[in-house]
């Protein structure tokens, strides 16, 4: 008797989506808006205030920590929210889930590289993302390449408050984004004005701080030199006092200048650089000669408010006004 053996075939079988189960081009789109285009605005929205701010203030702070927040939520929202329940916040929202080809759960390492992969089908001038058109698998080259397939998901089997999560997220995003574009513009707005003032303030006070600082009498050489080094910063006041020291120590005459012409070069709300041209006259009444000059003046707001000098560079050297020998 001879026994007849059926052959079983014992090849896996791979599930197959059904062309009507796989989502389309407009909703995956769609989802994909809902679940990155509010972080981006938020995040870009939050690097120019970032940018506008002083560095290491708190407005700082608060913005690279939004920054972080907003990204590191969706990361989550794209990557361990689907690996857990089975979708993000656009996927509930328009009714379509990332699976494997077999329609297992694709896992957050798999889903990490495959937004990963996605600068693939940015790269190829965005046809990857155009992929799914006319691909029988309406895959992204992302999806080729990590095997995996957008479904849809029944209505019944969605989250119930998709819409409402969506509908918050939206809201909150369109706050911060108010908030960034409100603390850009009040940040620079302040600075502006700010550097107004300045630029008032040094228009004024610059002539008259500088003829200050360079107009002594031998009689009253002493006090001329101290008010002259109260009108500097530190780091200027050592070099004037050697100068003055030089003029001790000769045969000091009197030295008196006023300003007749000057123009802001630069300012910010502490700091500000003045060009300004200088006459004078030198020496004592049978021996009075009249000198011009040109000097660059910095100038730093003290921690009293007031100008002071910080630096001081002559351009053109005092010399006998125009006419006289």
């Amino acid at each position: 008797m001879t026994a007849v053996v059926a052959e079983t075939d014992t090849t896996p079988a791979v599930e197959t989506a059904a062309p009507d189960s796989l989502a389309r081009w407009h909703i995956r789109a769609a989802a994909f808006v809902v679940d990155v285009v509010p972080s981006v605005a938020v995040v870009a929205t939050m690097i120019l205030g970032w940018l506008a701010v002083p560095v290491g203030s708190a407005w700082w702070s608060l913005c690279i920590a939004v920054m972080a927040t907003v990204i590191l939520l969706t990361l989550i929202n794209r990557t361990v929210w689907p690996a857990n329940r089975g979708w993000s916040l656009g996927r509930a929202l328009m009714g379509i889930t990332v699976v494997r080809r077999d329609g297992t759960s694709a896992g957050v390492g798999r889903l990490l590289l495959r937004d990963l992969a996605h600068l693939l089908d940015t790269i190829a001038v965005f046809v990857g993302w155009l992929w799914p058109l006319w691909d029988s698998h309406r895959r992204t080259f992302a999806d080729m390449l990590l095997r995996t397939e957008v479904r849809r998901v029944e209505a019944d089997q969605r989250p119930a408050i998709a819409r409402r999560l969506t509908a918050i997220v939206v809201a909150t995003a369109a706050v911060l984004c108010a908030a960034g574009a409100a603390l850009s513009f009040t940040v620079v707005f302040l600075h502006e004005r700010a550097t107004d003032q300045t630029r008032t303030a040094i228009q004024t006070q610059g002539p008259k701080i500088v003829a200050e600082m360079l107009t002594y009498d031998p009689k009253t050489l002493k006090d001329d030199f101290a008010r002259a080094r109260s009108l500097t910063t530190d780091k200027y006041r050592d070099q004037l006092a050697k100068q003055q020291e030089v003029v001790q120590k000769g045969q000091p005459v009197v030295n008196e200048y006023w300003v007749t012409n000057s123009a802001v070069k630069s300012a910010t709300p502490d700091t500000a650089e003045m060009l300004l041209f200088l006459q004078g006259h030198r020496g004592g009444e049978n021996q009075q000669r009249f000198i011009t000059a040109t000097v660059r003046v910095a100038f730093v707001k003290g921690p009293d408010s007031r100008w002071l000098v910080d630096d001081l560079t002559v351009v053109t050297k005092p010399k006998p006004a125009q006419g006289q020998k």
